[in-house]
């Protein structure tokens, strides 16, 4: 994995654990899979998938993600 892109996850991670969330990464090891590579932000005290899970589950790339947690909800939902 290149290396800026987990610096750029890791502190996604700590951004999301500040406000409540936590960041999950799609465990899927097959390339062709729906939600490979993907990321979905849960509710960390509800268990409960807040953005990343329409239309399938892990459906969200890292700039959704940071645009989410930048609070700019419609571009992160337009892409």
């Amino acid at each position: 994995m290149d290396q800026e892109l987990k610096v750029r996850e890791n502190r996604l991670r700590r951004i999301a654990s500040r406000r409540g969330y936590r960041l999950e990464k799609s465990r899927l090891r097959d390339p062709r899979a729906v939600g490979y590579g993907g990321f979905i932000l849960i509710d960390a005290n509800r268990n409960f998938a807040v953005y990343g899970a329409t239309p399938f589950a892990y459906s969200a790339t890292l700039d959704d993600i940071e645009r989410y947690l930048d609070g700019d909800e419609l571009k992160a939902k337009g892409k």
